[in-house]
């Protein structure tokens, strides 16, 4: 069952609502992905390595800050280009979106909307050709949901300031050459800061034994008294909005992404369907995985449909976070029921790496929980609609 197989899964005609540009991304990163990540995905997740070589790929795939201008090095697309290729990168594998994701959404995203003139340069042309890597630190071994109670700061020094603390469940953190940590300031402010490797008493202690996300590098971001200097704070806007600015940014990839997790267990489904036989007949035939099926295509759809919306606000700069985060909680918790009717379809096959269903399903684990769990989503539509908050 041939992954170059793929041609999408479009019912409702999608297609005809995207323009030239963005039909020509999504084609190039399918066929990209086709090539280079479908065909060697299952060793990395079987051998838990990420496969680094496919970092240059990726810069050139315009997968690095596609919305980011031509004048920083980024590609000048839309929010729907970034969108597609997101669910093409996912459809490879979740990892492999995550440490794109992590690249536009969470690092260059704050250098460019937050950084000063000369961070910009610095930074965003190594970023978006995969030169340089970045990873995002604000989740903290006991602040998840609760990112204000951040204890990890920095205190001034005169000539630079002194960071202390550590962050946990980082993607990229392994081989990442910068990150963008948030911490608090001797005021309790936060504020976002560009740590480098290399810089003393950083370290980036890699997390192992994952049963989701095995093909992408996580780790941890260590502070000991780190000397920074001072040029390396984001200047142009701090508290918790800085962060939270970011992670919608990534949310709204993922909504795309997990569409593309989907598709891929579907097309191997219906694929499988139609050439496994039992009772001399292949078992698409019968009404019971015909009804997953048609349940599968009809939620890719609906999902299809939420996405390119929200990407239409986005263009309109009208998405609200809150949108974002419906469509996050609800494209990956369809992504995830998908992947486990595909198991079922695929019978004891859907287990092996024969097959993308397993890994695709394993993944989704995290996907579920990272950037806003599925339960704090739910309450931030139920604030959105009530004027309600029910987070304390």
């Amino acid at each position: 069952m041939s992954k170059n197989q793929f041609q999408g899964c479009d019912y409702y005609n999608i297609d005809e609502l995207l323009n030239d540009e963005q039909k020509m991304v999504r084609d190039a990163a399918r066929q990209w992905v086709s090539k280079e990540v479908s065909p060697i995905i299952e060793d990395h997740c079987q051998k838990a390595t990420f496969p680094k070589h496919l970092l240059k790929g990726l810069g050139e795939i315009g997968a690095f800050g596609p919305y980011i201008p031509q004048e920083y090095g980024g590609a000048g697309l839309d929010h729907i280009s970034y969108g597609l290729i997101m669910q093409e990168l996912e459809r490879g594998d979740s990892g492999i979106r995550s440490t794109a994701s992590v690249q536009s959404s969470l690092v260059m995203y704050p250098i460019f909307a937050y950084g000063s003139e000369e961070q910009k340069r610095k930074y965003l042309p190594k970023l978006a050709s995969g030169e340089m890597m970045g990873c995002f630190g604000l989740t903290e071994p006991d602040h998840g949901s609760n990112p204000s109670a951040m204890v990890t700061n920095f205190k001034d020094k005169g000539d630079h300031y002194l960071l202390n603390g550590a962050k946990m469940w980082i993607s990229n953190a392994p081989f990442a050459d910068i990150a963008v940590v948030w911490a608090k300031n001797e005021e309790g402010r936060i504020k976002g800061i560009i740590v480098e490797r290399g810089m003393e008493g950083f370290t980036t202690p890699e997390t192992h034994n994952k049963w989701s996300l095995r093909a992408s590098a996580t780790g941890e971001l260590v502070f000991d008294n780190v000397k920074v200097p001072k040029e390396n704070v984001l200047p142009n806007k701090d508290g918790l909005s800085a962060p939270l600015g970011c992670l919608d940014s990534a949310r709204y990839g993922i909504a795309w992404g997990a569409i593309g997790a989907a598709m891929d267990c579907y097309d191997s489904a219906l694929r499988y369907a139609l050439q496994r036989q039992q009772f001399d007949k292949p078992i698409a035939s019968f009404q019971l995985q015909q009804k997953k099926l048609a349940e599968m295509i009809t939620e890719i759809t609906k999902a299809q449909l939420l996405c390119w919306r929200l990407g239409t606000l986005k263009n309109q700069g009208k998405a609200t976070s809150a949108q974002i985060s419906m469509a996050k909680r609800n494209n990956v918790d369809m992504a995830l029921h998908i992947a486990r009717e595909a198991r079922q379809i695929h019978g004891a096959m859907g287990i092996t790496g024969d097959y993308p269903i397993m890994r695709h399903m394993m993944n989704l684990e995290s996907v579920i929980t990272y950037e806003g769990t599925h339960d704090i989503h739910l309450l931030i539509t139920g604030n959105d609609i009530t004027g309600i908050g029910a987070f304390k």
